[in-house]
């Protein structure tokens, strides 16, 4: 499907007109990428795809805020040397747009996943998609499949070996989405209030059934008012809210506020707009999971949350 995308006429003019040119010779060149990736999210969806066939240059590392990530000029460099560039897509990587289409309209191989999904599945806040789409595992999954197309399109003779490496994948995220459904079911629906530090988590709550309050909006750029404060600290005083949430990747200092006024406590740290380190695992009662990987961060919150609020 054709994604609404957003252009800013000053964004990183002298890295992006870089890309017009290739790498000056001479210098300390970084060795080739095949494929150029954004986000750790969008990585661990290349990475279980790839295998060891490919060589993969992720451009943000676990703790990265995607929002207001700048790319540097040996990640321009790496954009411009790869074979193919995945990113998120539903201007989540909101600085590195102009990169993008400058990329696409060379002609080179620059895929965004969250062009596998329909329109029906892009939740539209404030007058802009919601670009947290990995929240839902049903939505990622959508996005693993194009994933799984673009690579095969890209690398058409090591199809089979992406192709069997997506339905392993697909496997793992469609049994931790079960997962998932069931660890929200197993929380009152009155008790599933989930106020968190910016607007990440409306994909998650209209999967598993949470009622979604975050401080900030859809983007970290944006601030959280004082009446936008007043009104959360509100809901949290009348509806009894037991725990609030703050994230991994963006500054605490407004949760802990809202903690302060209410009494709530803070529940734990969240996963939102990257994963934590690969192999960092995490005891969830019955088994370890990864959170290093989109599912192990999704059971991750999951556990966190539900734990706090019962």
């Amino acid at each position: 499907m054709k994604i609404l995308r957003f252009h800013f006429a000053a964004a990183l003019p002298a890295l992006a007109a870089a890309l017009l040119s290739a790498c000056s010779p001479g210098g300390n060149t970084p060795p080739k990428p095949d494929i150029v990736t954004t986000t750790t999210m969008v990585t661990d969806v290349v990475r279980s795809l790839a295998g060891d066939e490919l060589t993969i240059h992720p451009l943000m590392g676990p703790g990265v805020d995607p929002h207001l990530y700048k790319p540097g000029q040996e990640d321009i460099q790496n954009l411009q040397m790869a074979n193919v560039v995945v990113y998120s897509g539903l201007h989540l990587e909101g600085k590195m747009v102009d990169i993008f289409e400058r990329l696409r309209s060379q002609g080179r191989k620059v895929y965004a996943l969250a062009d596998g999904l329909d329109e029906a599945d892009i939740i539209t806040a404030d007058g802009q998609h919601d670009p947290h789409i990995w929240g839902d595992a049903g939505n990622w999954l959508k996005c693993l499949d194009h994933c799984t197309k673009c690579l095969c399109e890209a690398y058409p003779e090591k199809a089979a070996a992406i192709r069997a490496r997506s339905a392993t994948a697909a496997l793992k995220l469609s049994e931790a989405h079960a997962r998932l459904q069931a660890a929200a079911n197993s929380l009152p629906k009155d008790q599933r209030v989930l106020v968190t530090s910016h607007d990440a988590f409306r994909y998650f709550g209209r999967a598993y059934g949470f009622e979604v309050i975050g401080i900030q909006g859809i983007s970290t750029v944006s601030e959280a008012s004082i009446a936008g404060m007043a009104k959360i600290i509100d809901v949290v005083k009348s509806r009894g809210v037991k725990a609030v949430f703050v994230e991994s990747s963006v500054s605490h200092t407004t949760i802990e506020r809202i903690s302060k006024d209410t009494g709530a406590k803070i529940g734990g740290e969240l996963f939102s707009d990257a994963l934590g380190p690969p192999g960092d695992l995490r005891d969830l009662g019955d088994r370890k999971v990864d959170c290093g990987t989109t599912a192990g961060m999704l059971e991750t919150n999951m556990h966190t949350i539900v734990e706090a609020l019962k």
